[in-house]
């Protein structure tokens, strides 16, 4: 192998070791879901990847077993899998994301009424508002660059709304997300992490001194076991929303509209099936995931036949999770009268997303009114869609034509 490879522990089969660095892949970038599709008839259902990259990970690609990974709180932890850096003197963990059960429930809690079905389908009339507002301003005009003009402004109008921050900052906030994701330097990553820190610290102040009804005022208000959050938990709590609001529905809506303006036949399908737009919606959410999920090995344990020792990481490729042939049957189809089956592109288990009702709601609208009122589209001539190596997976450019 060469010289740069992280190192393989002794104990993992030399059979299961690859050198794949998965988001930096050229197969990956050229087509992700392809890619992770065929991953499935390539290699292993867990191997270890000693690409530099990951540092050295196990990798699994099948739903069972990251489902086993996801539930097992008994010999792995999720509390050491950030993937952002910290200073080490001024630590913070990502709340909830980065604490286990017991804890977990408990700081979950302080938000969880608040994003709760029945408390996101307060947002439906708001949502449905927006999205014509934007269409609005494009509409007449024949062509959109969709990824800047509707899927970035949708979820993340609704998303500083929910939170309290200010739309006028959005530019500012979608860069630093950004730049965090895309695997910015280590240095320029500290950098962005210390300019969220400033910022975010004075509004976690403002809100102390003058409650409202957004998410940061609850969590800054919120209590534990009676007791007010800690000042680094308020932050890290603050943080984690931060960096998992910005961009994931944006990278699922540029996904799908790349799918939806490639094939019109089954665009007109959902057009034609209003009534089934929950499981439309669901079937191109198992599609077109966007995110992983880590964790650490706490102390040894088997799984699939391998040996997992302490310290080692684990990560679910949740998208190719959701291509396992074992549990959808031809996973590359499209199919809208799929059997109900959980699908992981929120994740799973008690760390599943807590956001995960509002993400579908917005996606739903947006499908819905889209489609409503421009139901032939298609790419712009000539147009490449090209994807940028990330954490979170999807195009940052679809242009639109109509």
């Amino acid at each position: 192998m060469p010289a740069n490879t992280a190192a393989v522990p002794d104990h993992v089969p030399n059979e299961l070791v690859r050198e794949i660095g998965i988001m930096l892949n050229p197969d990956f970038l050229a087509d992700p879901y392809e890619y992770f599709a065929r991953i499935h008839d390539e290699q292993p259902p867990l191997f270890y990847d000693a690409h530099p990259m990951l540092g050295g990970s196990w990798i699994t690609i099948k739903h069972g077993l990251a489902l086993q990974a996801l539930r097992n709180s008994e010999n792995l932890t999720i509390e050491t899998g950030g993937i952002f850096p910290r200073d080490p003197d001024n630590h913070f963990n990502l709340i909830p994301q980065e604490l286990d059960p017991p804890e977990h429930r408990k700081y979950r809690s302080v938000l969880d009424p608040y994003l709760s079905p029945k408390a996101v389908l307060q947002l439906e009339s708001d949502i449905r508002g927006l999205a014509n507002d934007l269409i609005d301003k494009f509409i007449d005009r024949g062509h959109c660059e969709f990824a800047e003009e509707f899927a970035r402004p949708l979820p993340v109008t609704v998303f500083l709304k929910f939170m309290g921050l200010p739309l006028e900052m959005t530019d500012t906030f979608v860069k630093w997300v950004v730049s965090l994701i895309q695997f910015a330097d280590r240095d320029r990553a500290m950098e962005i992490m210390a300019e969220i820190e400033a910022y975010m610290s004075s509004v976690i102040e403002e809100k102390r001194a003058n409650p409202d009804e957004g998410a940061i005022s609850r969590i800054v208000h919120g209590r534990i076991d009676g007791e007010p959050l800690k000042e680094r938990d308020v932050y890290g709590f603050v943080f984690f929303l931060f960096i998992a609001g910005i961009d994931t529905v944006y990278a699922a809506l540029n996904n799908t509209w790349v799918w939806l303006a490639r094939h019109p036949e089954r665009r007109h399908e959902i057009i034609a099936d209003p009534d089934n737009i929950d499981r439309q919606a669901e079937e191109l959410l198992r599609i077109f995931g966007v995110t992983f999920s880590g964790r650490t090995v706490t102390k040894d344990f088997e799984v699939g036949g391998v040996t997992l020792k302490k310290g080692e990481r684990i990560m679910a490729l949740l998208p190719a999770c959701n291509y396992d042939p074992d549990v959808f049957d031809n996973p590359r189809e499209v199919r809208f009268d799929r059997p109900r089956t959980p699908i992981l592109s929120f994740t799973g288990g008690v760390h599943a997303c807590m956001g995960a009702h509002l993400a579908r709601l917005e996606y739903k609208i947006a499908m819905q009114e889209w489609l409503r009122r421009i139901p032939d589209f298609s790419l712009a001539p000539g147009t490449q869609i090209k994807y940028p190596p990330s954490g979170v997976i999807g195009p940052e450019s679809v242009p639109l034509v109509w």
